[in-house]
């Protein structure tokens, strides 16, 4: 009796603990941001929102982000592909390097793309020979958004395709259908969940970078300046209801995103 008591508290406190640390971790701070950005009222949130400049830098981060999103999913899926299907030599170096942008601390990453574009560099001179620049303009927020993002559709795919029943392509060749016949009815729709997801992920993961393109952005309202930048500029400026006021619509965006790719994800499972 004594035994099955203390494994009860044991597991009744190792679950507090949990939950407790959760609380803290996670739930306190996104109620604190949601708080913050009401305290006062309605109107001034609204007010907060709408602002012209809070309002581009938004919009403007949402559509780099899906650019970023969408160069993505080709050029991971395909990495996927060549990851999961070919052996050649380097692949395991390869593989590692994948996940580069998960270790590797933002502001470095902002760095390696200030050195790689900037105007000294063999990229900036080339695009100022073309009569461009990279730097400090869309296309580099953009190079930036990808390179933070990059593992996201990779590693959701690689394990569709590792565990994909070969024996259905085969049967697919055997019965006349041509590659890509094969690829688009029954490749492309069991790696479809993990295109999805990683999308989303990879999505939600460029709306909210700050690190990487604080480096590279610039601040021209509509232009270059991106929401994780304004939102910088409102701190240092003691607008805190202003900065938490479009954090709670980058927040917001992360949650519903968050619960399309559990959607999908659940979907993919009982399919």
């Amino acid at each position: 009796m004594s035994s099955m008591l203390q494994s009860r508290w044991w597991s009744w406190g190792f679950r507090s603990a949990v939950m407790l640390y959760f609380m803290i971790l996670i739930v306190f701070p996104i109620l604190g941001i949601y708080g913050k950005s009401l305290s006062a009222g309605w109107s001034t949130f609204a007010d907060n929102i709408v602002e012209p400049l809070a309002w581009k830098a938004v919009t403007l981060t949402i559509k780099l982000a899906v650019i970023a999103t969408i160069i993505n999913v080709f050029v991971g899926t395909m990495s996927a592909w060549v990851l999961v299907r070919y052996r050649f030599p380097g692949r395991r170096l390869l593989n590692s390097l994948v996940d580069l942008p998960f270790a590797l601390p933002t502001a470095v990453a902002g760095l390696m793309i200030l050195l790689l574009l900037g105007p000294h560099s063999l990229v900036g001179e080339w695009a100022e020979k073309l009569g461009f620049t990279i730097l400090f303009h869309q296309p580099a927020i953009i190079i930036a958004m990808i390179f933070v993002t990059f593992p996201f559709v990779i590693r959701a795919v690689q394990p569709l395709l590792e565990e994909m029943d070969t024996s259905e392509e085969e049967a697919a060749y055997t019965l006349g259908a041509t590659k890509a016949v094969t690829f688009w009815k029954i490749i492309l729709p069991n790696m479809l969940p993990g295109i999805l997801s990683g999308a989303m992920l990879a999505f939600s993961r460029a709306l909210a970078e700050f690190g990487a393109v604080v480096l590279v952005a610039g601040n021209i309202p509509g232009k270059t300046l991106i929401a994780s930048v304004y939102i910088f500029g409102e701190i240092e400026s003691d607008n805190t209801i202003g900065a938490t006021a479009v954090s709670v619509v980058l927040l917001t965006f992360s949650f519903l995103i968050l619960w399309t790719v559990n959607y999908v994800q659940m979907r993919g499972g009982n399919g």
